[in-house]
């Protein structure tokens, strides 16, 4: 897999980002599913989760569309798509790319050994408010009714904090981040149509188990927002979805998916980031 984390024979020279527009979101997103894990099959599955507000998730896969009902908190319900990634063998990535509610999609990963979940909600918002990503994002840990919890609870994480890494999702999609705090993380691309560009937007980060992580973000400069589970044991694989408003205002939902390659991470010798 080493070749994939080569940046190739670019030269910086002869590109100066500061003369490009910023890129839509379509434009970034085409392709970056190209090293994605493959897609599982949950045809006949049927999943039912309590999440830590007492709001109930039933999700009734059939071969290519799921049929769901929300009751709690979040009331909602409908047939859509889904997308499933077994990221381990026992947890699974799925993602709900609502095509029956506007501006909306449903994460969930639970694992079939311990029966914990995580849910995550991101919303597009009918207004831009200057200053505020206009994606924005609810979380909730879970339960699977597939038998007794074992091991810790999903819950918020500072464990990626001081962390830098590259992630490669395509031969032209290879992007840095850095973990700066609690709430936010630094980005910029180092090779494909974003070149040069990066900013430091808002982040989420929860701990599903051990060295797997949901890392979602939400930019401010575009109306885009993703979630990702890392694997950061020893697979060094991320599977993740976007959702935002594409070149011509509407909106859509995209798979991606790569290898990530750590590159070190840094302490904090007193103070400590929020």
């Amino acid at each position: 897999m080493t070749e994939h984390c080569s940046p190739g024979a670019v030269d910086p020279a002869a590109h100066d980002p500061s003369t490009d527009e910023w890129r839509t979101y379509d434009e970034f997103a085409a392709g970056i599913d190209t090293y994605r894990l493959p897609g599982a099959d949950l045809d006949g599955v049927a999943l039912r989760i309590t999440l830590d507000d007492d709001t109930t998730l039933t999700l009734d896969f059939g071969a290519d569309a799921v049929t769901w009902t929300a009751a709690g908190s979040y009331e909602a319900s409908g047939t859509d798509p889904y997308d499933a990634v077994r990221v381990r063998e026992d947890v699974v990535f799925v993602n709900l790319p609502f095509t029956s509610r506007e501006r909306e999609a449903l994460t969930v990963v639970f694992s079939t050994t311990s029966h914990r979940a995580l849910a995550a909600l991101s919303h597009i918002s009918d207004e831009q408010v200057e200053g505020t990503p206009r994606v924005t994002q609810r979380f909730w840990a879970g339960v699977t009714d597939g038998g007794t919890p074992t091991g810790d609870v999903p819950a918020p994480s500072r464990d990626l904090i001081g962390k830098r890494n590259v992630y490669r999702y395509s031969p032209h999609h290879l992007y840095e981040h850095v973990y700066v705090s609690s709430q936010r993380y630094a980005w910029q691309c180092l090779e494909g149509v974003q070149r040069g560009h990066g900013d430091m937007d808002l982040s989420t980060v929860w701990r599903f188990a051990d060295g797997l992580y949901l890392f979602c973000f939400r930019e401010f400069r575009i109306a885009v927002a993703s979630v990702w589970l890392h694997d950061l044991g020893y697979q060094l694989m991320t599977t993740g979805i976007f959702l935002g408003l594409n070149g011509a205002g509407e909106s859509e939902h995209s798979r991606a998916g790569g290898h990530i390659y750590p590159l070190g991470s840094v302490s904090y010798p007193d103070a400590q980031p929020v």
